[in-house]
Formats: C-alpha cells, sequence, structure tokens
C-alpha cells in the first residue's frame, strides 16, 4: 500500500468528506483505498485528509502534486513533500498518523458503500474494514445480531490499531453511529 496526506486547509468535516469523495472519484480509487480526515491544530484549526491505496497507484503522486501547484495545498508520501510546506508537513503528520492506525476517521473504506439502511453488526464486522464496535456512554456491547441504523453515514476511526465505529444506542434496542450526519454548527443561531 502506498499512503498519502494532502492539506488544503479544508475547515469543517463536510467539506473534508466531500474532497476525499471528489479526489477519489477524479483518481478512479478502487474500493479498498482508506481515505481519513485529521484534525490539524497548527496554523490554525482545520482538517488535513489521508489516503492510503493500494500498489498500481505509485502515479498518484503525479495527480497530487497538481492539486498543490497554486501554493494553497501540501502534498506528502514518505519523505516526499511538495507545495505549501507548512501544509505539507500537516499532510505529513496525517499520513503518518494513518500508518501508525493511531488516529484518522475513516471516510472511504472496504465495505463503507453497503452500508445503508439497517444491518446487523455481524454484516459490519464481515464484510467492511471496521474491527471493533465501542459503544458510547458504557451501555452493553451490542450482539452480532442487534441491528445499526446507519443513517447512511458510518464513520469509524483508528483507535489502538483498530478501525472501530463509536455507536450509541437508540429506540428499539437498535444502535446508530454516535458522529450524526450534517450535525448543526454549535453556533447555529447565535448572533
Amino acid at each position: 500500500m502506498t499512503l498519502f496526506g494532502i492539506d488544503t486547509r479544508v475547515r469543517d468535516l463536510a467539506e473534508a468528506d466531500h474532497l476525499i469523495h471528489e479526489l477519489s472519484a477524479r483518481l478512479r480509487l478502487p474500493g479498498n483505498a482508506v481515505a481519513c480526515t485529521h484534525l490539524v491544530r497548527e496554523g490554525g484549526p482545520h482538517i488535513a485528509v489521508s489516503l492510503w491505496v493500494p500498489p498500481g497507484f505509485e502515479g498518484l503522486w503525479n495527480e497530487l502534486t497538481r492539486l498543490s501547484e497554486s501554493g494553497s495545498a501540501g502534498v506528502a508520501s514518505g519523505t516526499a513533500r511538495c507545495g505549501h510546506p507548512d501544509l505539507a508537513e500537516t499532510a505529513s503528520d496525517a499520513a503518518v498518523e494513518h500508518l501508525s492506525r493511531k488516529g484518522g476517521r475513516a471516510v472511504t473504506y472496504p465495505g463503507a458503500a453497503e452500508l445503508t439502511g439497517t444491518v446487523p453488526f455481524r454484516y459490519v464486522l464481515e464484510r467492511t474494514a471496521i474491527e471493533r464496535i465501542v459503544v458510547v456512554g458504557g451501555a452493553d456491547e451490542p450482539g452480532e445480531d442487534d441491528l445499526l441504523e446507519t443513517r447512511d453515514h458510518v464513520r469509524p476511526e483508528w483507535r489502538d490499531g483498530e478501525l472501530a465505529l463509536a455507536v450509541t444506542p437508540v429506540a428499539g434496542g437498535r444502535f446508530a453511529p454516535f458522529e450524526v450526519p450534517d450535525p448543526t454548527p454549535c453556533r447555529a443561531g447565535h448572533r
């Protein structure tokens, strides 16, 4: 696998998700590619992304360097960096975090496209890259036959080397991903 970091100073998760989907489509990434978001605190809080792709996509570096030519992006892979120096550094940090499997919120990953509607946890664990389910709030862990209401928005995170999905109980003994799609900004309606 080859790992890339990209930082374009995206400001929110929805925009970062859009960037990942746009890059995945434009670069024709396969379904086993893994793309994550990473919070960056340096240079003002924003979000960088990482792309983990299978062999055969080594030419991706050339495509990604074009993204950085405007100077408003940084790209990194291994020891190679290009674009805005500060953004290339934070792009490298995102790639290292993904590689170490210590951080990163997965947007695309094997099986992600199949997680729509309501599915049993057995399906999640057997047919996707998600390796562990974590219930927020200390509730009992769901059984393999318990149901996940995906809300068509399932974003696991790297935790201790595993891709783990945080869930919360919902009505009827079911569970839903802890991350809500299209969350309301915390300052919505404030003046």
